[in-house]
């Protein structure tokens, strides 16, 4: 499945017995011998929630959260008859914490959800951002193979570094600069970095290098890391689609409450891994 071009693989766990998921996300994830995907999510059984997600990035490592993931887990969930398909809020378990789904229904069909992704977080700390005697990131510049950025930075259940440029985010060579900015020193756990064009106030093209998955079609929580970052230095309102190489976003911000991402969902194929 996947949510504008941002495609994981999604398994039902919730009576699963114990696997290595990390290795198995690996090799279900590899685009030449595999299936391809940026991932593996699964779908297991929750003590608090509707659903627990689990993800894994196409490297092994886990993941706390993606906006667009979530999306179709909560499809996929209602088509493998885990939650009914009546609910019109549904509630996931993640380790970001607990994520609010709306799905939206045309002619009978699940074709896209919002998504309340929690407040923005700024605090250097909590990020985490290891800049001494800075509390929150704005505009710190860095240099990275003779380009020149000035980077935002915000959590939203995972850390991004966000930056404007002048520049057409096409002509940047994002597979070369991305791994580099997630490694700098200052990000201690890495971090998703996202490169942006202001079209107007209302629109924002974007292309996102995600840790553990490498450039992306897409990136929900990539999206509103932007949206936050783009509204707090005035380039943008409180609601803005974000254009991004596998399709469109829309993300609504307050200012004061939590971010809210809505998006498709696409189901491409099912079928059975053999082990």
């Amino acid at each position: 499945m996947h949510g504008a071009g941002n495609d994981y693989i999604y398994v039902d766990a919730t009576n699963s017995v114990e696997r290595n998921w990390s290795s198995i996300s690996v090799a279900m994830s590899d685009r030449h011998k595999g299936i391809g995907a940026d991932g593996l999510i699964l779908a297991m059984l929750s003590k608090k929630s509707d659903i627990k997600m689990v993800m894994f990035n196409a490297d092994g490592s886990e993941g706390k959260m993606c906006g667009n993931g979530i999306r179709c887990l909560v499809s996929f969930a209602m088509e493998q008859g885990i939650i009914p398909k009546d609910q019109t809020q549904v509630e996931v378990e993640t380790l970001s914490g607990t994520r609010l789904v709306h799905p939206i229904w045309e002619n009978g069909i699940f074709t896209k959800a919002r998504v309340g992704m929690g407040k923005p977080v700024l605090s250097a700390n909590e990020i985490p951002i290891n800049i001494q005697g800075v509390n929150q990131v704005m505009d710190h510049p860095i240099e990275v193979q003779d380009h020149d950025f000035s980077i935002n930075c915000v959590s939203m259940g995972n850390p991004h570094a966000v930056a404007f440029l002048q520049t057409p985010v096409s002509q940047i060579p994002l597979e070369q600069i991305g791994p580099i900015v997630q490694n700098q020193h200052i990000f201690p756990e890495g971090i998703n970095f996202e490169i942006v064009n202001v079209i107007n106030k209302h629109k924002l093209e974007a292309r996102v290098w995600e840790r553990g998955s490498g450039e992306t079609m897409a990136c929900g929580t990539g999206a509103c890391a932007i949206s936050v970052i783009s509204q707090l230095k005035g380039f943008s309102g409180e609601r803005v689609e974000i254009s991004l190489p596998g399709g469109k976003l829309n993300v609504d911000w307050d200012g004061v409450h939590e971010v809210v991402l809505e998006g498709p969902i696409k189901t491409v194929f099912d079928g059975e891994w053999p082990e």
